[in-house]
């Protein structure tokens, strides 16, 4: 296995000097069958010539580990709190997003080959294969870090690796109101729309904050439902004591065994859901949730991918159609199964907020639009929309401010 740079690493050699050392330690190691203990690569040292102190001795000793075990070289950036996604786009190339948008840092690779070997150990610890036959991967490492790898010649010129963070720690509204993601009248309304036990759907682009701001507020939940969760990557992490997750799975190399979301969500009806929550709605299991929502299942919820409130009865309406559902059926569903549209957007600077709220209503010719209820633009102001009565109508069982 190739070494990895991780400049700035302390107590260690810098540059081509660090990577020479660490290549010959790693070959001693490797012929006598050692762990890199700090004994061992010690030993090691002395047997290249090399007496280091203690701190270098560490620095080789971490360098050595980093590539064994985690997520190698790129472990300390993932490390870091405020991170949340971690892109690879070639040797040289590592940016990181810490919430303000992404930053190049000072991880180096000796090459490509560094690269796709980290991106295969990584696979192939989620039990996934990634190799010249299957060049790409989306899967959760063990530690819930979301990866995509995808290798040459796919990926021109170098493996590519996304790593998405998910936090362990579950968020409150306090938090969010306290991150600037919605005020305190927001709060106060998303909580309303919980104890009405209203369906909803959180919508925006990708790294939106859909399922940070989904997560948090199924923390908000009372403590006696039942909620079970289908997701196709275990990605929400509610502070609720009754959580159900079931997750997608894969085929395996003799194309057996694959769970769809879409099963997922038939599964989930058997099990007696107080709250069915679909991580993301991305194909045809969007029929079945709304089947769902239509026979009883209050307060359901999931997020889809859309790049405006107003643009998601049409995105629906295609995800409908792979699973063989006209449009006006569609619509049909929709129009009795959702009440609520919270949409995100990520702000050029980083930011995330919760931009607007939505109600739905169906027209004359049968189809359903999104109507604003509330709309905070940037500046931190309020302003109601056409739909403020339904939305206080709706929330008639909670408190609405």
């Amino acid at each position: 296995m190739s070494g990895a740079v991780l400049t700035g690493a302390p107590g260690a050699p810098r540059g081509e000097d660090h990577t020479a050392l660490v290549d010959a330690v790693r070959l001693r190691l490797a012929e006598a069958g050692d762990e890199p203990t700090p004994a061992r690569v010690a030993a090691a040292l002395r047997a290249q010539g090399r007496l280091l102190g203690d701190t270098a001795v560490l620095g080789v000793v971490r360098a050595l580990r980093s590539e064994m075990v985690g997520a190698g070289p790129l472990e300390p950036l993932l490390a870091q709190e405020r991170v949340t996604d971690v892109l690879v786009n070639g040797p040289d190339q590592v940016w990181i997003d810490r919430g303000g948008g992404l930053e190049r840092v000072p991880v180096r690779f000796p090459d490509a080959a560094a690269v796709r070997s980290l991106a295969q150990r990584l696979a192939m610890s989620a039990g996934r294969r990634l190799d010249d036959a299957h060049p790409y991967v989306d899967t959760r490492l063990p530690d819930g870090t979301r990866l995509h790898a995808v290798l040459p010649p796919v990926a021109v010129g170098s493996p590519c690796l996304s790593l998405r963070v998910v936090r362990s720690r579950a968020f409150t509204l306090d938090d969010l109101v306290a991150a600037g993601t919605l005020g305190a009248q927001g709060a106060a309304l998303l909580g309303a729309v919980l104890d009405a036990r209203l369906s909803f759907l959180v919508s925006g682009g990708t790294g939106s904050g859909k399922t940070t701001l989904l997560g948090t507020l199924l923390g908000r939940v009372a403590p006696d439902e039942r909620i079970v969760l289908a997701e196709d990557s275990a990605e929400l992490r509610p502070a609720h004591p009754h959580v159900v997750r079931l997750e997608t799975r894969p085929a395996n190399q003799e194309g057996a065994g694959l769970v769809t979301l879409r099963d997922l969500v038939r599964q989930a009806l058997r099990m007696r859901p107080d709250r069915l929550v679909v991580g993301e709605v991305r194909g045809p299991e969007v029929t079945d949730l709304l089947a769902a929502l239509n026979t009883g299942h209050e307060g359901g919820c999931g997020t889809v991918h859309a790049n405006a409130a107003a643009d998601v009865p049409a995105r629906l309406e295609a995800l409908g159609a792979t699973a063989g559902l006209d449009r006006f059926s569609l619509h049909s569903q929709l129009a009795a199964a959702l009440a609520v549209l919270v949409h995100v957007v990520r702000e050029r600077g980083g930011r995330r907020r919760v931009a607007e709220l939505h109600v739905l209503e169906r027209t004359a010719a049968g189809l359903v639009v999104t109507v604003p209820a509330v709309v905070w633009p940037a500046d931190g102001r309020i302003v109601r929309g056409r739909g403020w009565q339904r939305l206080q109508s709706l929330c008639r069982r909670g408190d609405v401010p």
